[in-house]
């Protein structure tokens, strides 16, 4: 781990004001950055993002451990939503898949935040690349990212398996 020289990771880490970390193998899914980190998967905040009806963008910061329960979300909401596909994801974000940071979207979108997140002193966020991660209290991410705190996650714990996208750091 090293700081980051990518523009975009660069770019990131001013935008949440915290040195923004690359890796040499990308952390495309949480669990992959939770070992590279050291950290709990739980301490990984996913960015998932989706699409409501009217095309506009809404992205859902949650635990690396958990699924975004979508009839919830489309319920909090009050309209359909349906996960954003890879063009999407780049066009609206400015990211790829894998490296969607909480903050500095081509078209701000709508953002709501899973209040699990408030269980750790620090999580860990995509920095606009799938190689880097950028640290930082929750409550700073939720401030940051102006996200609403909403219950966003399935009841139960999310499979371990499949961690990747569209469940991982998107």
């Amino acid at each position: 781990m090293r700081p980051a020289t990518a523009a975009a990771a660069r770019r990131v880490g001013a935008l949440l004001g915290r040195e923004a970390l690359e890796f040499d193998a990308p952390t495309r899914t949480a669990a992959e950055a939770a070992a590279a980190l050291g950290c709990a998967v739980a301490q990984i905040a996913k960015s998932i993002l989706f699409r409501d009806a009217a095309g506009r963008p809404v992205l859902c910061l949650l635990p690396g451990d958990r699924q975004v329960d979508e009839d919830r979300l489309a319920a909090l909401l009050g309209r359909p939503v349906a996960r954003a596909d890879a063009a999407y994801v780049r066009e609206a974000t400015g990211y790829p898949i894998g490296g969607v940071a909480p903050v500095g979207h081509r078209t701000p979108p709508e953002v709501l935040a899973d209040p699990a997140l408030l269980d750790h002193a620090e999580v860990w966020v995509a920095a606009g690349t799938p190689h880097a991660v950028a640290g930082l209290p929750p409550e700073a991410l939720l401030r940051l990212a102006r996200a609403r705190l909403a219950p966003l996650a399935r009841r139960g714990p999310a499979p371990t398996a499949g961690l990747g996208p569209p469940g991982g750091l998107v």
